[in-house]
């Protein structure tokens, strides 16, 4: 009889001890960052990473009394790394959340698996329109493409532009750029001629010579964000710059962390995007200037505001559900609204990509240093792909 007590006894501590581990490990919710922090996009990756981290020092660790732990891993930008990590995150690490995703293949991949998991994903960087509806566990805190780039196409119809040429890199949110811009500019009676650069290893040059010889009255831009600098360098090379082609672009081309290394081939510019680390607003200057304190010799861009209200709405919704994840967090994020320093946003809770203002912007030199500086807002825009859609 002793000897039963005793194996009763320990049985029981045995499983004490089992479910003091399962409360302990469900006191901390896990966010798995998957970036890329090498390769042609380490920029991206290494903007959010420091924003995702700037919050996390403002905010805290804990959210509804859970330790939030961040975990990055590097992807290199190669979308069978992206799916690998996704998975090991999910199924070893025991994540929560997963967040990141510098481009669009890369956020493509973890579809799946953020719906078999039932783990939210916050897309904080890739920007085509169709990423949200890979799985219903997607949230987006970034942009689309088409949503920068539909006030670009009104503006220039509006300004006497007659003849286009659009220059894209060929995969999703390029084509997302040239789609929008020509449907909206060609409706205001413009004419508009496509050119498709390869993602992998772009060399601009040829396609460069194909706009000189067209001599149309702008070049619409469009490169993902860390390639800007080797277009403008190639813009120059060809003698665009000094054609009279004045040259649109979508934001991403002077993307602010490179902006000064471009240089003054830059300025005059006219981009349209959705943040400007020039933004005038009182969040804007108070994050700026937090950024650069904690990353010094580091410009926030919009890469960085894409980290950082990812990680808000992470925080808001954790509170909303009092720490549960899975389908009550995405529910939670959706409808979600907040004051960012790029401006008012919301999460759409139909789409589950976020509606804000869009800008258009003038490259200028501002206190010794270059900036996209705002000079007209479109408010609340929402992605028109998928507005399109719903009409």
């Amino acid at each position: 009889m002793k000897r039963r007590t005793l194996l009763r006894a320990a049985g029981v501590a045995a499983s004490t001890l089992a479910l003091g581990g399962a409360a302990l490990a469900q006191e901390t919710v896990k966010i798995g960052l998957i970036l890329p922090m090498t390769g042609p996009f380490a920029s991206t990756g290494r903007q959010i990473e420091a924003a995702a981290k700037l919050y996390m020092q403002q905010k805290g660790d804990t959210v509804a009394g859970k330790t939030i732990q961040l975990i990055v891993k590097d992807d290199t930008g190669v979308a069978d790394v992206t799916k690998r990590l996704a998975q090991e995150l999910i199924v070893n690490d025991k994540i929560s959340v997963m967040a990141g995703f510098g481009l669009t293949p890369l956020a493509l991949a973890s579809g799946p698996l953020a719906t078999q998991g039932k783990v939210p994903a916050v897309v904080m960087a890739a920007a085509t329109s169709t990423i949200t509806e890979a799985s219903p566990f997607i949230v987006r805190t970034s942009f689309t493409a088409a949503q920068a780039t539909v006030p670009l196409a009104d503006w220039a119809a509006k300004n006497g532009l007659k003849k286009v040429v659009t220059l894209v890199s060929d995969y999703g949110p390029g084509i997302d750029v040239e789609k929008s811009f020509t449907e909206v500019f060609t409706k205001a009676g413009g004419q508009v001629e496509n050119l498709r650069v390869p993602l992998a290893n772009p060399d601009f040059s040829p396609f460069l010579q194909k706009v000189a010889d067209a001599k149309p009255d702008a070049l619409l831009a469009f490169v993902p964000s860390g390639v800007g600098a080797q277009f403008m360098k190639q813009f120059v090379e060809r003698g665009l710059d000094k054609s009279g082609i004045r040259l649109l672009a979508e934001g991403s081309v002077t993307d602010d962390d490179l902006l000064n290394n471009i240089g003054d081939v830059a300025l005059g510019t006219i981009t349209s995007h959705h943040y400007s680390a020039s933004h005038d607003s009182p969040e804007n200057k108070a994050f700026v200037e937090a950024f650069k304190k904690a990353n010094p010799n580091m410009r926030p861009n919009f890469m960085a505001v894409g980290g950082y209200d990812g990680m808000h709405l992470i925080y808001e919704g954790l509170k909303k559900t009092n720490g549960q994840g899975g389908q009550a967090l995405i529910d939670a994020m959706k409808g979600l609204s907040w004051t960012s320093p790029r401006g008012p946003v919301s999460i759409d809770p139909q789409t589950r990509d976020i509606v804000q203002n869009i800008y258009v912007r003038k490259v200028e030199r501002k206190d010794g240093e270059l900036y996209n500086v705002e000079f007209a807002t479109i408010p609340n825009v929402k992605d028109p792909v998928k507005a399109a859609k719903a009409n």
